[in-house]
């Protein structure tokens, strides 16, 4: 028999398997495990309630102190930033009026910040999401928005009520690699065509905010480095008059809350057979998206979050988002790196500033918002690829580790994701890859698909 009463204090999972804190060698802690897992069963915590104690926590803490508290601030102000190109570019490729798309992912963060079970994880209208929404604009009309929207935060609220978020522990560790680094390929060359110019300004400014974000930190470290290149590069751009592209030139930066959206379309069998197949995309590819973000912020800062919790919450964002016109959303992990690693938000008060900040610079601030320079924030977005991509995994000693049934699925994720430019798509081919190679030829623990991992969370 085993006493475990502390056992959340002493042991963590690596590489799917739970072992003490203060085993750091590699083949000791192998060991260990594996003659722990024969001797007892060790209880999992109750992942929401531990979830929610350890955020409300983690609130308190950084409420009672004014450098963490300006740390956050801090994070959520760079991710605010970092939103709006992004965000204008989906809103394109969706069919929808910018402005609207950036109010929607102001609400979306605002209410993911409270309702989400990852606390620091961004979430605002994405890109996978406008993929799938956009065939139905562009055929049936932004009048569907709305109805396909709330059906689908409805089918996320029962995805997510019902504990089905669990089945993400059957992703295979190299499908999470495989997604992270495509994700990492996918945010680099959405920037080319901003800083790729004749131009030498463009070029340069480029360049600076690079040499800023990389060079700053060792004299600085009260304010992120990116937030400091963007504000003294634009101040620089707009005191010298130079003529640049700019975020205003993305799309309309008029100021101004936008009024609850009408429903255009009649309720009947005719609209729901034009909008389930979009909600059901629409609520699974979402799902899948912010599940798999939540599973990487978990193993970036080492601690738990509610999976059920956070299906749910992105539900009732959804519908909220709908409700002003604007297209469903996701997490956005290129925008949570930049919160997490870059500006080392840890709370819900980094996502709650960075909506925050979204909405006043939406509003009040739309004037200066509108003159930030498309090169810089395009540096800043590179520097955010280049710490997505896992390096590690390229690396001849972790490849020759690996069985090469895992560097294959991660291939075929990365290649599946980035020919698609749709995440879920790269995923769900990864895991069928995994699914075909025979069973004696997957080895490790990774490669492991047949149970799932011990998560800390449900």
């Amino acid at each position: 028999m085993c006493t475990t009463n502390h056992i959340l204090y002493w042991y963590k999972r690596r590489d799917r398997a739970i072992i003490p804190r203060f085993v750091t060698d590699r083949t000791q802690a192998q060991a260990y495990s594996s003659r722990l897992k024969l001797t007892c069963e060790l209880p999992m915590p109750q992942a929401s309630d531990h979830a929610t104690s350890a955020s409300t926590g983690a609130i308190r803490h950084v409420l009672r102190s004014p450098s963490l508290f300006t740390r956050e601030a801090l994070a959520g102000v760079l991710t605010a930033l970092a939103l709006i190109p992004e965000v204008i570019s989906f809103s394109v490729i969706a069919g929808v009026d910018p402005k609207v798309s950036l109010i929607a992912s102001v609400v979306l963060c605002l209410a993911m910040s409270v309702l989400g079970g990852r606390p620091a994880m961004v979430t605002a209208a994405a890109g996978s999401v406008a993929l799938v929404i956009g065939p139905m604009v562009h055929q049936h009309g932004v009048g569907y928005i709305l109805p396909a929207v709330i059906l689908a935060g409805i089918i996320q609220i029962l995805f997510g009520l019902g504990g089905m978020a669990r089945l993400m522990r059957f992703i295979p560790q190299a499908v999470m690699t495989g997604f992270v680094n495509a994700l990492g390929i996918l945010i680099f060359f959405a920037q080319v065509p901003h800083f790729w110019s004749k131009q030498p300004l463009i070029l340069g400014l480029f360049v600076l905010t690079l040499l800023i974000v990389l060079w700053a930190p060792r004299y600085i470290k009260a304010i992120p480095a990116p937030l400091i290149a963007i504000v003294v590069l634009t101040l620089f751009t707009v005191t010298t008059g130079q003529l640049l592209p700019t975020v205003g030139d993305e799309g309309s930066m008029s100021g101004g809350l936008p009024g609850f959206t009408a429903l255009l379309v009649p309720l009947n069998l005719n609209t729901l057979q034009i909008i389930w197949p979009c909600a059901l995309s629409i609520a699974f590819v979402g799902l899948l998206e912010s599940l798999l973000t939540a599973k990487l912020v978990d193993d970036l800062t080492q601690t738990p979050s509610s999976k059920a919790r956070e299906s749910a919450g992105l539900g009732i964002a959804n519908i909220l988002a709908g409700l002003y016109g604007g297209i469903a959303g996701c997490a956005m992990i290129g925008q949570t790196i930049v919160n997490v690693e870059m500006g080392k938000g840890r709370s819900r008060i980094s996502t709650l500033a960075a909506g925050v900040v979204l909405l006043l610079l939406v509003t009040v601030l739309s004037e200066v918002m509108a003159k930030i320079p498309m090169a810089v924030l395009a540096g800043v977005m590179v520097i955010v690829a280049a710490k997505t991509f896992s390096w590690h995994s390229l690396r001849p000693a972790e490849l020759k580790r690996n069985p090469w049934p895992e560097t294959l699925v991660m291939l075929v994720t990365v290649a599946a994701t980035v020919g698609t430019s749709n995440l879920a798509i790269g995923v769900l081919a990864g895991r069928g890859a995994m699914a075909l190679i025979p069973r004696r030829l997957r080895s490790g623990p990774s490669a492991t698909s047949g149970k799932p991992s011990p998560d800390r969370e449900k």
